[in-house]
């Protein structure tokens, strides 16, 4: 099995952080941002790092009253309908290196990159 999948232009990694997956845009022709990738399946390197901001750290984004870790209801009972968090990364080699500004329990720690099915 390869650590990436690529289909119509758009790389995708499993991240072992957020434990869901990630997607990167690799052809310059699709627009930008566009990632720099070394064409290795099973030792992939990307640049520059991978930013991935979700909830209210996407800028512009309400922030829930009280985001203790987003456990947040609104007046009708219903939880906050995004999660909050940030993964930044960088991958080389088939490592992927979590930066300390990661809001989940990989923050600062370096893991080989997971398997991912074919797109």
């Amino acid at each position: 099995m390869a650590k990436v999948a690529i289909k119509n232009g758009v790389t995708y990694i499993n991240c072992p952080g957020c434990e869901e997956t990630h997607s990167l845009n690799t052809d310059p022709k699709s627009g930008k941002p566009c990632w720099k990738f070394n064409g290795d399946m099973e030792r992939p390197t990307f640049s520059p790092s991978i930013l991935v901001r979700t909830g209210h750290y996407v800028p512009g984004q309400p922030q829930p009253p009280n985001c203790k870790a987003c456990n947040y209801v609104d007046d009708d009972g219903d939880p906050w309908p995004f999660p909050c968090g940030v993964c930044h990364s960088f991958v080389k080699d088939g490592k992927i290196q979590f930066l300390n500004d990661c809001t989940h329990k990989l923050a600062g720690k370096t893991v080989e990159l997971e398997n991912i099915d074919a797109a």
